[in-house]
């Protein structure tokens, strides 16, 4: 909205150009979603305190988590909200990948919404209907799946998937591309979701991850660093970055909350959106296997579920008991039962995210 309203200002007064720079319009989201987080964190706190929108403890969680219950959740709400007003004043409106970063945003965030409401205030104890949950995610995933396929020209070989530690080398996709988009935008919508359980783990972790594809995002959208890194130019990047700035500002704002003790849980309406919309940003920008690298620890939390499942249903019926692999699932909850506390284990998973981006900003080089 700035852009649009004062840049064409700077016909008159050069002070106005700023807002032609992605770096300027970047720092603004950040700052922006970052004190709006702030300063009204508490309002959001107390409205779902008054609403009764507080967290209800599952009975299969480690028995320290039973003094979280009557904790306010749905904060995710105040995360996306923080991110769309940012965007909305620092990013070019018209830009289409913006627009795609809005379809996500307020479906998934409303099918997570949904799903928290049902469970706090219906007091539904599954919330929505599992399947209802995995039709509206594939739902939005297949629209922005076919926008993105059917909006790109040849030329962007958006089905080429770019293999980060090889240079100039691509896996072709063809027509699997879109199968292959609908199934990562809704893993790691649920990823994302499933790693939500320990005060500050899955915000923090969701900064990092945002932080890899920010940067990658700023390189790639400005023409001369991408030229002199070897890196695939994509024109509607820098306003990605604009984006992820006003995400990771209100993710760090939201932290302030949501660091143990929690005053506030993100819930599924947060958790449900923000794993979707790093998907839909890794595939904008063709970093499907960087999203990979640096989100590995939502991949490793989910895949603790899938194996303590499916491992616990063969067993039972082979031997007729169900037998675990970890003390409980997902992994993080296997950390508190060995006896750590959940501070040390959220920082000891952040240090990890922090390689993670490492290692995988570490492959720009080695293309």
């Amino acid at each position: 909205m700035l852009y649009h309203l004062l840049y064409p200002l700077a016909d008159y007064t050069i002070v106005f150009n700023v807002f032609r720079y992605v770096t300027f319009r970047s720092i603004g989201a950040f700052i922006t979603a970052l004190l709006f987080t702030l300063i009204f964190g508490p309002f959001f706190i107390r409205m779902l305190k008054n609403k009764a929108a507080v967290e209800s403890i599952d009975e299969n969680m480690p028995e320290k988590h039973r003094i979280k219950a009557g904790t306010p959740t749905m904060g995710g709400l105040m995360i996306l909200v923080a991110m769309l007003v940012a965007s909305l004043f620092w990013n070019i409106l018209t830009n289409y990948a913006i627009l795609m970063m809005y379809l996500s945003t307020v479906w998934l965030g409303s099918l997570g919404f949904l799903d928290d409401y049902l469970k706090n205030f219906v007091k539904s104890k599954k919330g929505l209907i599992p399947r209802y949950k995995l039709w509206g995610q594939i739902s939005v995933a297949l629209i922005l799946t076919l926008a993105i396929y059917y909006s790109s020209s040849p030329a962007d070989n958006i089905t080429a998937l770019q293999i980060p530690f090889f240079k100039g080398m691509y896996l072709e996709l063809g027509l699997f591309f879109i199968p292959f988009v609908i199934f990562m935008i809704i893993g790691s919508s649920n990823a994302v979701n499933l790693t939500d359980g320990l005060d500050g783990l899955a915000a923090g972790i969701l900064a990092f991850s945002a932080l890899g594809l920010g940067i990658m995002s700023y390189l790639k959208g400005n023409f001369i660093v991408a030229d002199y890194l070897n890196l695939e130019y994509i024109q509607n990047a820098g306003e990605l970055t604009v984006f992820i700035s006003g995400m990771m500002g209100a993710l760090i704002g939201f932290l302030w909350y949501n660091s143990y003790p929690a005053q506030i849980f993100m819930g599924d309406t947060g958790s449900l959106a923000l794993g979707g919309i790093l998907a839909v940003i890794s595939v904008l920008l063709k970093e499907q296997i960087f999203l990979v690298i640096i989100g590995l620890i939502f991949i490793i939390e989910t895949g603790s579920v899938i194996m303590q499942r499916s491992w616990f249903k063969y067993t039972k019926r082979k031997f007729g008991v169900g037998r675990r692999i970890f003390l409980c699932a997902p992994i993080h909850h296997h950390y508190e039962l060995k006896g750590i506390h959940e501070t040390k284990i959220v920082i000891r998973f952040y240090i990890v995210a922090i390689l993670l981006v490492a290692i995988g900003l570490s492959t720009i080089k080695l293309r």
